[in-house]
């Protein structure tokens, strides 16, 4: 049975004109920066030349794009250049955009067998650990995915195994109320580990058919995490076998190349296979998108672009470059 069909219309690549909407609107402070400089910049140009592509990579590590991934991009349209002897701005427009897109392909290879994940033939539920730290938006997209999935037709079961930070645990309980899923929960100060085998045996009891994870994001103590994040998944494992098959890594894409940062650290703590980056719509530095799929090698699943319960959307890489080209009618 497949578990995650309600988003396999990402094969396709294609958001409903609502999700477009919402995408635009949310892109729009990264898209004042970028592409404004981007239009200066060859505003005028009859031919694309060393000063050109010097400016064109200021502007791209501004964005907050990353220099390695910056480089990269540099090189190939300095390639692109040579060989199909572009002189013109607006072919060296099309050509950024082709790369851009091509970088994010490259880093989706994996995330396309990701979208359409199977339910255990077993039985079992489906299970997604999600980590990152406090602040970045980890529990607000836990109950946003819990919504676009009760709204899918699935059963969804959470656990709330952060429960080092005292409001991680009531913030969980009142989504769990305002989507209308069941929560296991044991309180602050509880065993996370101990949590989580809760939650998975309820789940199973329920016949549920995913299973979110809430996990604590303590950075500054990487050894704890690590040894907390691998307690959990060895219980878990005993409760539903090869559980988590999913460890999302929520970022928020407002903080830049911090983000990056903290998605290198918990990749050294957890076997991280998903990769959501939030409050893209409060930001100039949507590029970091970009970027942290770039230098991770690791999907970006999806992105935070609102407030609103369907303002999580499922990352489609052309829409998400059209939209930062897109200039307004």
């Amino acid at each position: 049975m497949g578990l995650f069909d309600f988003f396999s219309k990402s094969k396709k690549e294609t958001l409903d004109p609502v999700q477009k909407e919402t995408l635009d609107q949310g892109l729009e402070k990264t898209k004042q920066t970028f592409f404004s400089k981007l239009t200066r910049l060859l505003v005028g140009k009859s031919r694309v030349d060393q000063d050109v592509l010097d400016e064109l990579e200021e502007i791209l590590i501004t964005a907050d794009v990353g220099v390695e991934t910056t480089l990269k991009i540099i090189e190939r349209i300095e390639a692109r250049v040579s060989k199909d002897r572009v002189i013109n701005s607006e072919e060296l427009n099309q050509i950024l955009r082709d790369e851009i897109i091509a970088l994010l392909e490259e880093n989706a290879a994996n995330f396309e067998g990701q979208l359409k994940v199977d339910k255990p033939e077993d039985g079992n539920p489906y299970v997604l650990m999600v980590v990152g730290v406090n602040g970045v938006g980890k529990t607000t997209t836990i109950g946003k995915l819990a919504y676009q999935m009760k709204q899918a037709g699935l059963k969804v079961v959470l656990g709330a195994s952060d429960t080092f930070r005292a409001a991680a645990v009531d913030q969980l309980i009142i989504w769990s109320e305002r989507v209308g899923v069941p929560i296991v929960q044991q309180g602050m100060g509880a065993d996370p580990a101990s949590v989580a085998f809760d939650a998975l045996q309820s789940a199973k009891a329920q016949g549920a058919d995913v299973v979110i994870i809430d996990t604590a994001g303590r950075l500054h103590n990487k050894i704890n995490l690590m040894q907390e994040l691998s307690k959990i998944k060895r219980v878990m494992d005993k409760v539903v076998p090869n559980a988590p098959h999913e460890i999302l890594l929520v970022l928020d894409g407002s903080t830049g190349q911090n983000a990056y940062e903290q998605a290198k650290q918990f990749a050294q703590a957890t076997d991280i296979n998903a990769l959501a980056v939030t409050k893209l719509d409060g930001t100039a530095k949507g590029g970091v998108v970009i970027g942290i799929s770039d230098q991770m090698k690791i999907p970006v699943k999806y992105i935070g672009v609102g407030e609103k319960m369907e303002d999580l959307q499922l990352f489609d890489r052309k829409a998400f470059v059209e939209s930062l080209f897109q200039t307004k009618a």
